[in-house]
Order: structure tokens, then sequence, then C-alpha cells
């Protein structure tokens, strides 16, 4: 459903987002370590992720990934998606069919438009704190 680059940058966002509930800032090795992700892609993920305004980046000896307080409530799964895979997801066509709509519709335009826009409505109404909770409450696993 997602591209590998989105996993990787969910992954971190939710990692990085549990450290900052307990003000830690963390490396990119400790983000790759935790989330089983390789770490010069989830690098450059997480600089696109940075660019986007969705986390800091502190450069330096003791910098890092944080996410600050407005970060951390403000940041919705659907931010993450699009700065990272752009808008498709919630607009495009199940068969990838550029002409399909309404009027034009590709044989699964009826039943996925419901389930795109089901889809769209949980991203948006889910903060990266909602899913950063559930992890550090050992609700969730980033990693087998």
């Amino acid at each position: 459903m997602f591209s590998k680059a989105c996993e990787y940058g969910l992954k971190a966002m939710i990692y990085i987002a549990s450290k900052s509930l307990d003000g830690q800032r963390v490396k990119i090795g400790d983000v790759a370590d935790h989330t089983g992700t390789p770490e010069a892609f989830t690098a450059k993920v997480l600089s696109t992720l940075s660019r986007h305004q969705l986390l800091q980046s502190i450069k330096g000896p003791y910098g890092g990934f944080e996410l600050d307080s407005h970060q951390l409530k403000t940041v919705r799964i659907a931010d993450i998606v699009s700065a990272i895979d752009g808008n498709q997801l919630f607009e495009g066509c199940a068969l990838g069919l550029e002409t399909c709509n309404a009027e034009k519709p590709c044989p699964m335009h009826h039943n996925f438009v419901q389930i795109r826009n089901d889809l769209k409505h949980m991203m948006e109404s889910t903060t990266i704190h909602d899913l950063a909770t559930g992890l550090v409450a050992g609700e969730s696993i980033l990693i087998r």
C-alpha cells in the first residue's frame, strides 16, 4: 500500500515521537536499529520529512531527531504519507488509470472510492502522538 520510503518514514516517525514524549532526541543509528530499517535510506527519508517541517533535525554532537510538543499533537499520518508518497493513495485510481472518475470509472472505481475515503479519514484523524503512545504502552511494535 505504501512505498518502502513511506513505510520507513512512518516507522521512524513513530519511534522518534515515542522518544520525544520523554524529551529524548535520537540519533539516526538508533532509529534504524529500533525500526529495522536501513540507516542511509532512513536518513534520506527523515531529511524529506524535516524539510516538510514534520520533525526537527538538530546537527552536532548532541544532535539528532525529535518532535516538539506542537508537532507531536498536530502531525497526522496523512501528512507523512503526503510528504513522502504524494496524494496518489488518497486520490488515485485502484488500477492506476489517469482518466478514472465518476463519469468514466474503472471497473473498481465505485467500490474503491469508499475504501479510499475511509482510509484518508483515518489517516487525517490519527496523529503521530496517537501511535507513539500505543508504542510506549506496549500495545504495538515496530520491529519483529
